[in-house]
């Protein structure tokens, strides 16, 4: 392995440069919030100005038992009228219980648009609706995993006060409160084609929990409408028929909840809450900060009869055709105004508002029209409601001020001194209203007529305290370390520099340059390659380009490949290959568009398959049957390669490899036809398609990576046929790797795998490794950089073309349940992997011997075999450099726009996903540098310095 090693090494010294960069980088700007182990007490309340009364806690209980109903990405349109939208759609009113009980009694029922604050996957938003503070992004990374919350949360406060909590449904919960639920019944949650057990589950324990008395606060998550939009969408039928089941269960929850609310019976004083912890787009992707993704609804009723709401503290919208309306309500606003209503501490960390509108829901409210002209009675009802409510945003207001206080205090860097002067000046401010408030309430001394504006201003005092710390610390949360940043870019520009040592060291000892001109010494190729690079890296600073980053890369392709057709016609020669290759280019194009219109939540491309094969209309018998026939034939053709690759150059291991796939490639097909529309196979197959033709391909695949290893292990290498040997490693490797990607990818897989290998034949026989003396010399060869950059950018478009996009809504996690049902971690997460990363990361690096190795196998002329080992190397690290400088400007784009409105919502998902293909690059270079070097032993050494025909021109 010493030859390996002399060439090796870099990679690996390049690759630890990276995990160290990037892991300090992300130190500093994913920070996750300082979670401060302090917890609210019923006796902290006596440090506080507020009134305290000896019979509660920190507020007077006003409902007994509250029951909470979490939809799984519930849509506000789901709930909401149609009438309150431009234009109906089929999934709309289909909740009619929701909106006819808020119609009947809209006093004691209400609609809220719920705003949740991004990332919107669900982790987030459990942690952020019971802690009432704001998720960091990193938690995005937990979210298949969650972790128990260790900040202080309302579940907590309720176990700690003594309350029994019951939960069912999805699993997520028992993982972030482990230990504290009296009974449960958890469902696991994250097989995304399972659209029923946890709803089932939900639905046989919810309603004959309404009849028992062993709770006090029942939750019951159903995942159903989350799973329908990943795998159908929301314009489906699936969702239809979900939220229709959703309207019966609700219907009965209700009935049996108003049958037992008379006086002295079970549920005279339970609310009952039916909410989503967060949106969906119509492709039902969830995650970032669109308004379809934090828009969501949560539905209040309260089984007494109250009056109305008054103007003041209503922020309700209202359609008068059917005279319902709507209120707004930040689910940061959950946690402490749920709390509020049972009478437990606040969660030390929230910086919610206690909201009025819910809170009068449960507790009741006036109508200051029919006070005025009432007797004494209603006055004093009506003054101690204000006085509860006032003290409650008082209890509400300390809390608050004194987190930010305590969170000031031990959080290395905390808010400014110019933002926590704010803060002391508005709630100093707040204080000293109260102050005169304080002793009007207790002592009466005015008419009430007298001191509502009294009143009002004091409420105003603090909702504008409790505004403005929610606004600061929804734009400043994150405590940015720009020292652990600017080493991270550091360490980074360090590995660009190692990159070019290992280049010119290499060059140095071997003999093998980059191409330059007689006079200048730098070739108008390498000048070109360069710029291409870094208009690449340039783009990323800008938010538009990112979001457009396929159609960017695609630009550049096409330039490249503009540029190539120009020297053909001037060189006359290779026209056709640069003809199809602007066409494969224009072909990408349109494919990235697909794509975008997936990521746009365009409904049309919406099926079982993710693949936007599937987005032709069913009503064309002409596309339908060409949508099932044109991968098969890709499948055909690609087969046919392989078989002619066993038949004149393969041998050994490599020739059982190769059958293995064309064997796999037949399972394939016989896979789509069980789900074709054509044939109908699948009752005649049963589940056969479904799950044992997947696991016998992984199975075969992992058999050839096993075979390969094996090889490379015990197999010893006829170095006298080398010509031929690094093209066999080559085809085996992608052959073994190409179709479980496939399969992952669906129908569209075969025409990207047939697209790519026709592209990459295009960029070989076009630039390609050149023949290139200096002085008359023969024998010093010359690698042009341009293929390898425009083979990176293939790799980019491939990304988009295949229906990915740098958000974790762009994430196919069907694909990640292909052949099998149950969830476990680390196998989803395996093929997830492979899906997302496959033709862009995977065989983009298995293939790039394809420049070295099938020129060298069809020549016919004899030479050393450490030129092509010499030249391997440097396209990988011309490879890996070009991806770790566009890395680099990720970063540094991440970094100055670390302030900026979408840093959440686009930049930080594209710093995790270009991070996470950098280490993948990373380590599928020193895979294939082992792989494609091994066996070299001294061979390098022995050959170095001697001249070397090249072998073609």
């Amino acid at each position: 392995m010493r030859g390996w090693w002399r060439l090796g090494k870099w990679t690996v010294l390049i690759m630890f440069l990276h995990i160290i960069a990037i892991l300090i980088f992300t130190k500093g700007f994913l920070l996750t919030r300082t979670e401060l182990a302090h917890s609210s007490r019923c006796s902290d309340l006596s440090q506080s100005p507020c009134l305290s009364s000896s019979s509660s806690c920190w507020t007077k209980p006003a409902v007994d038992r509250l029951i909470i109903v979490v939809l799984d990405a519930l849509r506000f349109d789901f709930v909401a009228p149609s009438s309150f939208f431009e234009k109906k759609q089929p999934w709309m009113d289909r909740l009619k219980v929701l909106q006819r009980v808020a119609l009947k009694n809209p006093s004691s029922a209400k609609i809220f648009k719920a705003i949740a604050d991004p990332p919107t996957t669900s982790l987030q938003r459990l942690k952020g609706l019971t802690t009432g503070a704001l998720p960091t992004f990193i938690d995005v990374g937990n979210s298949f995993g969650a972790p128990a919350i260790v900040e202080d949360n309302f579940i907590n406060q309720l176990i700690q006060n003594g309350k029994r909590v019951m939960m069912m449904g999805d699993d997520t919960w028992m993982q972030l409160f482990p230990n504290h639920f009296n009974k449960s019944y958890p469902y696991p949650s994250f097989n995304v084609k399972d659209l029923d057990t946890v709803d089932n589950g939900c639905i046989e324990h919810l309603v004959p929990s309404l009849y028992e008395q062993d709770w006090d606060v029942l939750i019951a998550h159903f995942l159903g409408v989350d799973h329908a939009g990943h795998i159908y969408g929301v314009d489906s039928v699936p969702m239809i028929e979900k939220l229709e089941q959703y309207n019966i269960i609700l219907e009965k929850v209700i009935e049996v909840l108003q049958n037992q609310s008379g006086p002295g019976e079970l549920h005279e004083n339970t609310l009952l809450l039916v909410m989503g912890d967060h949106g969906q787009t119509l492709n039902g992707d969830h995650g970032g900060g669109s308004a379809e993704e934090v828009e969501t609804s949560i539905f209040a009723m309260s089984f007494r009869d109250l009056p109305p709401m008054p103007s003041d503290f209503d922020s309700s919208s209202c359609e008068a055709a059917r005279n319902i309306c709507i209120s707004s309500i930040q689910q940061l606003d959950f946690a402490v105004t749920v709390s509020s209503l049972l009478g437990v501490p606040f969660p030390f960390g929230s910086i919610g508002r206690v909201n009025p509108e819910l809170y009068a829901l449960a507790v009741g409210t006036w109508n200051l029209e029919k006070y005025k002209t009432g007797n004494g009675q209603d006055k004093k009802t009506l003054e101690e409601w204000m006085q509860n409510y006032i003290n409650v945003l008082c209890v509400n207001s300390w809390q608050v001020k004194r987190y930010i206080d305590v969170y000031s205090a031990l959080s290395v860097i905390g808010f400014s001194s110019e933002d926590l002067f704010h803060i002391s000046d508005l709630y100093a401010k707040a204080e000293e209203n109260w102050s005169y408030t304080k002793n009007l309430l207790l002592y009466k001394n005015e008419s009430f007529d007298t001191s509502l504006p009294d009143l009002k201003r004091q409420i105003d005092g603090y909702f504008n305290f409790l505004s403005y710390v929610a606004e600061l610390a929804r734009s400043k949360w994150t405590d940015f370390n720009l020292k652990m940043m600017g080493t991270g870019i550091g360490i980074m520009l360090l590995s660009l520099y190692v990159h070019f040592l290992a280049i010119k060291k290499v060059n140095k000892s071997y003999g093998v340059s980059l191409p330059s001109s007689r006079d200048s010494g730098i070739s108008f190729g390498l000048i070109f390659a360069s710029f291409i690079v870094v208009i690449r890296a340039c783009s990323l600073l800008s938010n538009s380009f990112i979001l457009g980053e396929g159609k960017v890369a695609n630009f550049l392709m096409a330039t490249t490949g503009i540029m190539s057709l120009r020297s053909s016609f001037m060189k006359k020669k290779m026209l056709l290959e640069a003809t199809i290759f602007l066409l494969l280019t224009f072909i990408l194009r349109i494919a990235i568009e697909v794509g975008l219109s997936k990521q746009a939540a365009t409904s049309q491309f919406m099926s079982v398959s993710s693949s936007w094969m599937r987005g032709i209309s069913i009503s064309q018998p002409v596309w339908t049957y060409m949508a099932e026939i044109v991968p098969i034939l890709a499948l055909m053709i690609l087969g046919y390669f392989l078989y002619k690759a066993i038949s004149s150059c393969c041998w050994g291991i490599p020739k059982y490899v190769i059958m293995g796939t064309i064997l796999s490639y037949l399972l394939i097909a016989l896979h789509w036809a069980t789900e074709s529309n054509i044939l109908d196979l699948a009752h005649l197959l049963k589940g056969i398609g479904k799950s044992c033709i997947p696991r016998t391909i992984y199975a075969i695949g992992l058999g050839q990576l096993s075979l390969l290893a094996f090889g490379q292990l015990f197999s010893k290498e006829d170095t006298s046929n080398y010509k031929g040997s690094l093209f066999v490693k080559m085809i085996s490797i992608l052959s073994a790797c190409s179709s479980t990607i496939i399969l992952l990818l669906g129908k569209q897989g075969a025409l990207v795998a047939l697209g790519s290998m026709v592209a990459g034949y295009c960029i070989m026989r076009l630039e390609g490794i050149e023949r290139h003396t200096f002085n008359g010399a023969v024998g010093i060869s010359s690698l042009d950089p341009l293929p390898v950059v425009q083979w990176s950018l293939l790799a980019v478009c491939l990304f988009f073309a295949t229906g990915h996009w740098c958000a974790f809504d762009g994430l196919r996690y069907g694909a990640a349940f292909i052949g099998f049902d149950e969830f476990i971690l680390v196998r989803q997460a395996i093929l997830l992997t492979i899906d997302t990363f496959g033709f862009s990361h995977i065989l983009s690096v298995f293939g790039l011997p394809l420049f070295v190795a099938w020129p060298s196998f069809f020549n016919q002329t004899e030479h050393r075999r450490s030129l092509f080992s010499i030249k391997l190397f440097q396209i990988f690290m011309m490879y890996g450099l070009i991806t770790a400088t566009t890395v680099t400007a990720t970063i540094l784009c991440v970094a100055i726009q670390r302030r900026h409105l979408m840093v959440w919502g686009l930049f930080a998902p594209k710093f995790v996903f270009d991070v996470l293909g950098l280490i993948l690059t990373d380590l599928l270079i020193f895979l294939a540098s082992i792989y494609y070097f091994s066996g070299e032993e001294d061979c390098m050494q022995c050959d170095r310095g001697t001249e070397i025909e090249e072998p073609f021109g």
